[in-house]
């Protein structure tokens, strides 16, 4: 079996997945094919396998990929030290994990000058050896032999053999192999206080004096511990049981005369000490650091994934509002494609009057169909004064909806809204910006980092390009599973479908400002640098509204189009009318047009698109209205039961605004009468729900609620 075959099989072992869906999933990945591309339109070549799967293959192949370039280095490495022999290199080239190439390449790498490297200097790897072989039955006789000015002592001769002795202990793969067992079986990570750090620290007093075993603790813990570590507040160690880990070393190199085994023995426990339990400690370090890691960041893609995908009011009319007490209320007014058509300021607190005939003006003129207002600071009083003001003057039917500003003042202040809005100050980007949101989140999210959204967990504690890369994946599975309109969307929300990325992202809207809209997909071809493989990728994903193939507004990929014209030419139709009428559709037998190259899954997919062409995933938007007896934490009382919507959910609970401008926290135990492992399981973002109130502590700022009712 040759290594590529071994790296197929390791996948679908790892992954779960059959060796054969393995194989076609890397070969796509390999020709330049997307996730989404896959996961849409290659269902038989990958045997229907969803996102997280296909992820799943391509994250375990790129991780193999860097065990590939390790080898290679590290069998360039020993070559050129000419010690590369034909077993040693048929040894590195059967394993596939980078612990044990670590393992093997360890004798060999180079490093810093050590003791056991001074000891060898001296002439006493000889003495190390006898001894280590267990069969001399009097080492310090034999000592004798090798002193000289360097070595002036027995002693001296006996440690310089030990320091050599614990060198090989830490370089042998089996003594680093038990240690891991060690590690694995029974580590614990214990925190402790820095003397003098108890009144700088006092957020991480949990961990004083904390210990619990390494493979129990929950990501939100060890990266809380990693924290209170990096900022100078908690020592933290992490040790299996030291008396079983020097048993397993015993068992291994205890062997011989009890002269030798006395020797034996002080150099496995200095190895241990100095150089094994470090090496493991820092292993296990990583190891726990990366799982927390990887738990952290999936609370923040699902997170990520809710909030974009939140329901989209659509395109219409919208009269967006950033409240403010002393600087007022920023006001702007969108038109059905998002452009700024009005921008004024008004002060309801200082001026009502004049802020209603403002608002009052601006609604009649631009015919408003929905009014945003920011969640942010004198957001529940402006909602107030606008409900009010909507329901006398006869006009309680246009909508009025509460916009999260997560992230409105990073979109505001950045180079994004520099280019959109140049001549217009921060106030302005960030009404627009609140407008936006109401209007389709998705569209306007994609332009802030998504760390800026606020609804992760110890995003800035985890390795930033793993969270990158899953962010950017989320991001991108939620635009191409929405689609875009190919004649209105951003460059922003453009980069984002599958096959593009920036560079053709600009060139499209280019050719969009000089040509005017697309008439049809095909014209895609024409935009600069855009080939036949980027068209492949990313057609399936683009909309044209109103375009003469009616198809084109589809999800039904360009390449399948002449399966759909024999459709509908079969039975007697036009492609319209395979869109409009049921009983049409009804009547095609999707196993008839099975082919080498279509199967069951894509006809099923193209007669469900055919059903309803372009359907948006996502849900219709709801009006929501906090309780309008709290306003503040000083509103709250133990038992209340209130309205709230969830803005943050974490590993160990969800976060809810109950309107008094401080969440509380529904703990995971808190969220039904039955065991929660997840809180994903009960709540989704942005979901409104019913609390009570159980906690309200004014002074640590602390808001406890309960779903339990």
């Amino acid at each position: 079996m040759n290594v590529y075959q071994m790296n197929y099989t390791l996948i679908a072992q790892q992954t779960n997945i059959a060796d054969k869906q393995v194989r076609s999933t890397i070969q796509l990945f390999e020709e330049g094919a997307t996730l989404p591309f896959i996961a849409r339109y290659r269902k038989e070549a990958t045997g229907g396998l969803d996102e997280v799967q296909i992820g799943a293959i391509r994250d375990a192949w790129q991780k193999q990929q860097d065990v590939e370039k390790r080898r290679e280095a590290i069998l360039k490495s020993i070559g050129e030290q000419g010690k590369l022999t034909a077993d040693l290199k048929k040894k590195i080239e059967s394993v596939f994990s980078l612990t044990e190439l670590e393992d093997i390449y360890l004798p060999y790498k180079q490093k810093r000058k050590t003791r056991a490297i001074a000891a060898i200097e001296k002439g006493l790897e000889p003495l190390a050896q006898l001894i280590f072989t267990g069969k001399e039955s009097d080492p310090e006789n034999k000592a004798l032999g090798f002193l000289n000015d360097e070595v002036p002592k027995v002693e001296d001769a006996l440690q310089g053999a030990r320091d050599i002795m614990a060198e090989w202990i830490n370089e042998n793969q089996d003594a680093r192999g038990k240690i891991r067992q060690t590690f694995q079986r029974g580590a614990v990570i214990t925190s402790k206080v820095k003397k003098k750090k108890e009144e700088e620290g006092a957020k991480y007093r949990d961990y004083f004096d904390f210990s619990e075993p390494l493979s129990r603790i929950p990501s939100h813990r060890l990266l809380a511990i990693r924290r209170g570590e990096e900022e100078g507040i908690l020592n933290v160690d992490i040790s299996p049981d030291e008396k079983l880990a020097l048993e397993s070393l015993d068992r291994l190199f205890l062997r011989g005369s009890n002269a030798c085994k006395d020797q034996i023995e002080a150099a496995i426990t200095d190895s241990y000490k100095r150089l094994l339990k470090p090496s493991i400690e820092t292993e296990f370090t990583n190891l726990s650091k990366e799982k927390a890691d990887i738990a952290a960041i999936q609370v923040f893609t699902e997170n990520l994934r809710q909030l974009l995908l939140a329901s989209p009011l659509g395109q219409k009319n919208v009269l967006a509002i950033d409240p403010g007490y002393r600087t007022g209320c920023k006001v702007v007014v969108l038109d059905q494609q998002g452009n700024l058509v009005s921008d004024q300021v008004i002060y309801p607190f200082d001026r009502p009057g004049d802020a209603q005939t403002k608002l009052l003006d601006l609604i009649k003129r631009y015919t408003i169909q929905a009014i945003a207002v920011g969640n942010g600071t004198a957001g529940r009083e402006t909602e107030d004064f606008v409900k009010k003001l909507l329901d006398t003057s006869g006009s309680s039917e246009i909508g009025l909806f509460s916009v999260s500003e997560q992230g409105a003042s990073i979109y505001s202040a950045s180079e994004v809204a520099r280019e959109e809005f140049p001549d217009k100050d921060v106030t302005v980007r960030g009404s627009v910006s609140i407008g936006r949101r109401l209007m389709d989140p998705l569209a306007e999210l994609v332009k802030i980092d998504p760390k800026s959204i606020g609804v992760g967990q110890y995003q800035h504690d985890v390795d930033q390009n793993s969270l990158r890369n899953a962010l950017d994946t989320v991001v991108e599975s939620c635009v191409n599973s929405v689609g875009v309109n190919l004649n209105t969307a951003s460059k922003h929300l453009l980069r984002y479908i599958s096959g593009l990325g920036p560079a053709l992202a600009q060139n499209i809207v280019d050719f969009r400002a000089k040509n005017g809209n697309f008439k049809s997909r095909q014209q895609l071809l024409k935009v600069p640098r855009l080939g036949s493989k980027a068209f492949e990728q990313a057609a399936g994903f683009l909309r044209i509204d109103d375009a003469a193939n009616p198809l084109d507004s589809s999800a039904v990929h360009p390449e399948r189009y002449a399966l759909v014209e024999q459709m509908a030419k079969d039975a007697g139709a036009t492609i319209q009318d395979l869109i409009a009428k049921t009983e049409i559709r009804k009547q095609i037998k999707p196993e008839k047009y099975i082919s080498d190259s279509v199967g069951l899954p894509t006809l099923k997919d193209i007669l469900a698109e055919l059903e309803k062409p372009a359907r948006d995933p996502r849900s219709e938007i709801k009006k929501f209205e906090f309780d309008s007896s709290v306003r503040k934490p000083e509103d709250l009382k133990v038992g209340m039961i209130l309205p709230g919507i969830v803005t943050n959910i974490t590993a160990f609970g969800a976060f809810v605004d109950v309107g008094v401008k401080q969440d509380g926290l529904v703990h995971v135990s808190q969220m039904a009468d039955r065991f929660i492992k997840d809180p994903n399981e009960v709540v989704k973002l942005q979901q409104v729900v019913q609390v009570k109130v159980t906690e309200v502590d004014l002074g640590r700022k602390r808001i406890a609620l309960s779903m339990k009712m």
